[in-house]
């Protein structure tokens, strides 16, 4: 199904906003693992649903309590699925693997859609190393992956953290449950995404499990801890989804409100949204978890390093369009590991528009251009975060956005929620 987005006069209400992706699939998985533990308000996206389900395949007992609120029992049972299938979700797939690793489990974890091209090679690397017998498909490793068991060791543990902290975060939640303490030291020139593994780790001691940082690239971790579950634990809602919609009332005539829940002191990298648009030239108001912002802005460009929050690529892209000067998004390598490639796919999309956009290994530069082309019919390639940023360009100056359907990953809400602040849109086969 294809989205038809016209530009946008005015735009004008208040949004609910939907609850973090990341939180709520490392509150569900983490809670599988021991304990008991009460989830309020998580996420209803795709990605976040299958999390449920693959803490279920674990062993877990999952359980509706009342609207909006799970109550999640761990490991009830022997889990007795052999396959598993993680849909589109690569943070649920790392995170799966070495828990499947714990059980000496023999399994065939299975994907769809842009998770087959996903690389999962340091990671089985590192599994292999710590004694599990595992292979994926071809020389990333991608799946179909086939474990057939082995005994999962602690001890000394290397491992690349350059291409996804998901890796990094998937051993943090394992290590803790072993016979033997860890000590787990991160390769690479440069780490990237560590606000997520900060995230990771908040989440581990909210449940009585402790890692201990030695370095910014080592970490100590003993050994049979204990989970004690996640005690009634409020879902945040998520900041990278809050991006999308204050581009588009930073770039369209526009008084929106943003109803939001976000604790003190709870990570989350997508926050410097925030910070980025205060640097282009958007001023906003913050009380409460409740945003408010008028648009439109002028925005001016700059140098915006997006180590820590990849996701923010396509949004950040979008304004860059419309900054008076050049905007240079770097230290994004890692973007390209996505569910699309979100330097080359993303340029490749843009340039339909008339967009001027460069790409280095690592880095988009835009130059923003007097004129586009309207009601270009945009590919997201399967990437929600594409997808949802082209409907932001489409309210400035109208596109077709392909295969819409594919925001159901993250933000199951989102054509609704820009409807009903004023946006003209219309789904086309």
């Amino acid at each position: 199904m294809n989205l038809c987005v016209k530009p946008a006069d005015y735009l004008k209400g208040k949004i609910q906003l939907p609850a973090s992706k990341s939180y709520s699939i490392r509150a569900f998985m983490i809670a599988a693992c021991g304990g008991r533990s009460t989830i309020i308000q998580p996420s209803d996206c795709d990605d976040a649903k299958v999390s449920m389900s693959v803490a279920r395949s674990l062993g877990a007992g999952v359980v509706q309590i009342k609207p909006n609120t799970w109550g999640i029992t761990a490991f009830q049972h022997k889990p007795a699925l052999s396959r598993i299938n993680v849909k589109e979700s690569g943070t649920v797939l790392r995170f799966l693997l070495p828990l499947l690793a714990l059980q000496s489990k023999k399994a065939r974890v299975t994907g769809e859609g842009t998770l087959k091209g996903r690389p999962n090679l340091y990671l089985t690397q590192t599994l292999r190393r710590m004694g599990i017998d595992i292979k994926g498909e071809g020389s990333s490793e991608g799946i179909p992956i086939h474990m057939k068991g082995g005994t999962l060791r602690g001890g000394k543990i290397e491992i690349d953290g350059s291409l996804s902290s998901q890796f990094i975060s998937a051993l943090l939640i394992t290590c803790p449950q072993l016979v033997e303490n860890s000590h787990l030291i991160l390769k690479g020139k440069k780490l990237v995404s560590t606000d997520y593994i900060a995230m990771t780790r908040q989440i581990l001691h909210k449940t009585g499990v402790e890692i201990v940082p030695r370095s910014g690239k080592e970490y100590f971790i003993k050994g049979r801890q204990k989970f004690q579950g996640l005690k009634n634990f409020v879902v945040p809602s998520d900041y990278g989804l809050a991006a999308f919609l204050l581009a588009a009332a930073a770039l369209i005539p526009s008084n929106v409100i943003l109803n939001g829940s976000f604790q003190d002191g709870l990570i989350q990298a997508d926050g410097r949204i925030l910070e980025f648009l205060e640097n282009m030239g958007v001023k906003m108001s913050k009380v409460s978890g409740i945003m408010r912002i008028k648009g439109p802005f002028s925005l001016k460009g700059g140098d915006f390093s997006l180590k820590d929050c990849p996701d923010l690529v396509p949004i950040m892209a979008i304004l860059a369009l419309f900054a008076k000067g050049r905007t240079r998004l770097y230290d994004i390598k890692h973007a390209r590991a996505k569910e699309s490639d979100r330097i080359s796919d993303l340029r490749g999309e843009l340039l339909k528009t008339g967009a001027k956009v460069l790409e280095t290994e690592k880095e988009l530069i835009i130059y923003p251009q007097d004129y586009y082309k309207q009601n270009c019919c945009l590919d997201p390639h399967n990437d929600h975060r594409l997808a949802m940023a082209f409907c932001v360009l489409g309210l400035k100056i109208g596109v077709c956005v392909k295969d819409i359907e594919c925001t159901r990953k993250s933000y199951p809400r989102f054509t609704q929620d820009i409807k009903s602040l004023g946006a003209s849109i219309k789904r086309t086969s």
